[in-house]
């Protein structure tokens, strides 16, 4: 099909874009960013050609339904999602040092998504109880927040990064000299993650009112449920230690980094469990 082709080839368009963003932040030229920043939209306007092409597929197959049905749509659409809301960010900060930590993440799902083993690019109809709107709401709420999460994880990542330059003066100022300030990017983490946690908090009462919808009740303790309530506690916790508590720098960043494992937790790890939420293609 043509939208896997095109999918196949916004990994390696994702890749190019780290590259040059790490050029940008090596070399210290800025020409480099530029081709970085017009390489990661490139790759973003293909990738949505391609879920509309594949929306309409599944029209032409009689199933019309989201792409957002499987594992490969899900990992295809989160990849979309990070993406989409680090050019954001770039355009509002004029800052493109963060893209060397953001975009790396999206070029790992989409090629995890293209070569891992018994993930099934095919377009299949969906069972009665995912035939609602209430799926794509549902679907569309959790990857923001799931983004937003990455985005404050790339962030906590660059704090450490820019803490550790820092304190060793023999480095060498080229790369790191490019990095924002500490006080901001401590201020982007807080940002990034409340942001995710006003999506996360949509889609699980979203996902609330679709599983009463398809099953008749709000809640079951689903594998997936049960995550999403504790990665959701965590960065309620994390929020209200900010906002109470005054944390501030490492702790923050060492929330973001723990939160965004239950992240995966949630998304990758309970497809280990018994659950609803499974992804088994």
């Amino acid at each position: 099909m043509i939208n896997t082709t095109i999918l196949s080839w916004v990994t390696f368009i994702y890749f190019a874009a780290f590259v040059f963003y790490l050029f940008r932040m090596v070399l210290g030229r800025e020409f480099w960013g530029k081709i970085a920043t017009s390489t990661a939209l490139i790759g973003l306007i293909a990738q949505s050609v391609a879920l509309v092409i594949r929306w309409k597929t599944s029209y032409d197959l009689g199933m019309g339904h989201a792409p957002l049905s499987n594992f490969y749509e899900s990992l295809i659409f989160f990849a979309w999602t990070i993406v989409f809301l680090y050019l954001l960010m770039e355009q509002r900060l004029k800052n493109r040092s963060i893209g060397v930590f953001v975009i790396p993440v999206a070029f790992l799902i989409m090629a995890y998504a293209s070569i891992a083993p018994g993930i099934s690019n095919r377009i299949d109809p969906l069972i009665p109880a995912l035939q609602s709107n209430w799926l794509t709401s549902h679907v569309l709420t959790c990857f923001m927040g799931y983004a937003a999460f990455t985005v404050a994880f790339a962030l906590g990542i660059m704090f450490f990064v820019k803490k550790m330059s820092a304190a060793d003066k023999n480095k060498s100022p080229a790369f790191f000299r490019l990095l924002p300030a500490e006080s901001m990017l401590d201020e982007l983490m807080y940002q990034s993650a409340t942001l995710g946690f006003v999506f996360l908090t949509m889609g699980i009462i979203t996902g609330s009112v679709w599983a009463h919808y398809a099953w008749g009740s709000y809640w079951s303790w689903d594998p997936k449920e049960t995550w999403s309530l504790i990665t959701w506690l965590i960065y309620a916790l994390m929020l209200h230690a900010r906002n109470v508590r005054g944390w501030r720098g490492k702790r923050m960043a060492l929330m973001t980094i723990f939160g965004f494992g239950c992240v995966l937790f949630t998304y990758l790890g309970v497809n280990l469990l018994p659950s609803l939420h499974s992804y088994m293609n």
